[in-house]
């Protein structure tokens, strides 16, 4: 799975650790439909801490698609929630 974080680059991760990540991004999922504004923060922020610790940066050179897209982490709670889809960030 190839995962872009905005402004920083795509993450190669095995396919074995996606239970993990869409653990994470449930929790932003619940901290965004809650409102809450400091746990969307955290929880968007453990999802990213994730994907860079278990990704592997793509090379800068390649032109196929990403799986999914995350935001940076300056996203506001409204732009996050225009962002999420219906699987929220993270498909499957």
């Amino acid at each position: 799975m190839i995962i872009r974080v905005l402004g920083e680059g795509q993450f190669e991760l095995d396919e074995a650790g996606l239970d993990a990540l869409n653990q994470l991004d449930d929790a932003v999922v619940a901290a965004v439909d809650s409102g809450d504004e400091a746990g969307y923060g955290t929880a968007l922020r453990e999802l990213l801490v994730a994907v860079r610790s278990q990704g592997h940066p793509v090379a800068d050179d390649f032109l196929g698609p990403s799986d999914a897209l995350l935001p940076s982490e300056d996203v506001t709670l409204g732009e996050l929630r225009d962002l999420l889809g219906e699987e929220g960030l993270i498909p499957g």
